[in-house]
């Protein structure tokens, strides 16, 4: 281990090895050499003079890497994809003078850059997916059981836990069709020539323009995607980059908000992600249990929805056809972006997969609102009962203002019932008021939402996406 230079934390503690290798030198070089191979063949395919010995030769080594070779040529020529280049001939001597025939450095750096990205989405939505099928899950089993809602973070009218994680997968699920509507439009750039005329490939099919016209579309179809994007620069637009990284920063936002909202349903002691039977939640205070799994999720998230406004700015900045302003900011914000949300994605998991719900505390909180929120109805039963509605109203206020007093000043549980009891405008024994604070009364269409949103919404995803379902999360630190 390096304990002498700066380690990035995301691949150190946050990101998993899987998203770690789509940006890993291995596989960006071996995806140029792909992209090579797939020049070399589209090239002779349409009657240059590239023999298939030439292509086999390339391929036989298009996975081992000589980087000695090309760092030590890259000291001397200062441009990295000629010293892949060389490398690469000095495996293949009877391939060297068609590697790259045509090309300029963008060919293999942007088209990879779209291909990485793309296998980078995959496995986000393969996590997504899963993120959203635990909540399913949890959804399910809670459905039915009631808590308080807030507005403002004051109590408000009753809802169900259940309930309230379909808000958390909806977002998450909105987030699912932006990821796929962004992955499924993603396209190459093809092989455009220095500043996207394909004038070098004109010149190379000796003027002949429908040859030009089946390049693009063949090495598409053999790097695996549908098309190339028709014009471009020298560089495919970088609001590609702007798009893919709002995917990322809905994801976060979505992400943010759901460990929020656990962070203070655990100060309420009504929900807690897991804690480990050895944790340490304060080096001090040896009794805390810190959220920390939630605090790490809102903390990355943070991170994510700012690095989106890198690609926004570097796309608004760019020259004519293309400057090179783009190079390190790209190598940075995108690679970062992804590793963050696959931390995030695999802390997300981690935490619906154990989280603990509380019922007697939940019942404990409800107990101590619920009256506020019955009055309603005790009103309707008085007034059936002969009372006078406005009379009701303006009493029943009164009493809950002397019950809230009461609670603030003197600590008391709510009283409001008692109070109430006591009151001969209501007519109503204590017994019967008690019996009416049950909260299952108060929480409306909760149980049915749930269903229909599982039932109609998710499950139909989840049971397409069956085969992409069963990913476990291992959290490092």
């Amino acid at each position: 281990m390096d304990t002498d230079r700066y380690i990035s934390p995301l691949s150190e503690r946050y990101a998993s090895r899987e998203m770690q290798y789509i940006f890993s030198q291995d596989m960006k070089f071996r995806t140029w050499r792909k992209l090579w191979i797939a020049l070399a063949e589209a090239e002779r395919e349409l009657g240059l003079a590239i023999t298939q010995e030439q292509i086999e030769e390339l391929k036989s080594h298009a996975e081992d890497i000589n980087y000695d070779v090309a760092r030590a040529r890259e000291k001397e020529v200062r441009h990295d994809v000629m010293s892949h280049v060389y490398a690469y001939g000095v495996q293949c001597p009877k391939a060297k003078g068609i590697i790259h025939l045509g090309a300029t450095s963008c060919y293999v750096g942007d088209n990879t850059d779209i291909i990485v990205m793309a296998e980078a989405l995959k496995l986000v939505r393969k996590k997504l997916l899963n993120v959203l099928d635990r909540l399913a899950d949890f959804s399910g089993k809670q459905k039915a059981q009631p808590t308080l809602a807030f507005t403002h973070f004051q109590p408000a009218q009753p809802t169900t836990v259940g309930k309230r994680a379909t808000l958390w997968m909806q977002e998450f699920y909105m987030d699912l069709q932006d990821l796929d509507y962004v992955l499924a439009s993603l396209k190459l750039l093809g092989s455009k020539g220095t500043t996207g005329t394909q004038a070098s490939f004109l010149e190379l099919f000796e003027g002949d323009q429908e040859k030009v016209d089946r390049l693009d579309p063949l090495i598409a179809q053999k790097m695996g995607f549908g098309g190339c994007y028709p014009v471009s620069g020298q560089t495919y637009s970088r609001k590609v980059d702007t798009r893919v990284l709002n995917v990322l920063a809905g994801i976060a936002a979505s992400a943010h908000k759901m460990s929020n909202d656990i962070r203070l349903l655990q100060h309420l002691k009504e929900v807690e992600e897991p804690f480990e039977k050895k944790q340490i939640g304060s080096s001090a205070m040896a009794y805390k249990r810190n959220p920390m799994r939630s605090e790490r999720i809102a903390s990355l998230a943070r991170y994510v929805m700012a690095d989106a406004l890198n690609p926004a700015i570097t796309s608004a900045t760019q020259w004519f056809e293309r400057t090179l302003d783009d190079s390190a900011n790209k190598r940075l914000c995108v690679p970062e972006g992804f590793l963050a949300v696959d931390g995030i994605l695999d802390l997300c998991l981690n935490v619906v997969d154990g989280l603990v719900v509380y019922p007697k505390v939940i019942e404990k909180h409800m107990r101590s609102e619920l009256p506020f929120m019955a009055t309603e109805n005790i009103m309707m039963d008085a007034v059936k009962a002969g009372g006078d509605r406005q009379e009701l109203h303006e009493r029943i206020r009164t009493l809950s203002m002397e019950a809230g007093r009461r609670i603030k000043e003197e600590g008391a549980d709510n009283q409001l019932m008692q109070l109430i009891a006591q009151d001969q405008m209501f007519g109503l024994d204590i017994d019967a008021l008690e019996d009416s604070l049950e909260p299952s009364r108060y929480v409306g269409c909760c149980v049915h939402q749930v269903e229909r949103f599982l039932g109609e919404v998710i499950g139909p995803v989840l049971e397409e996406n069956r085969s992409q379902l069963g990913l476990q999360a291992n959290i490092s630190v």
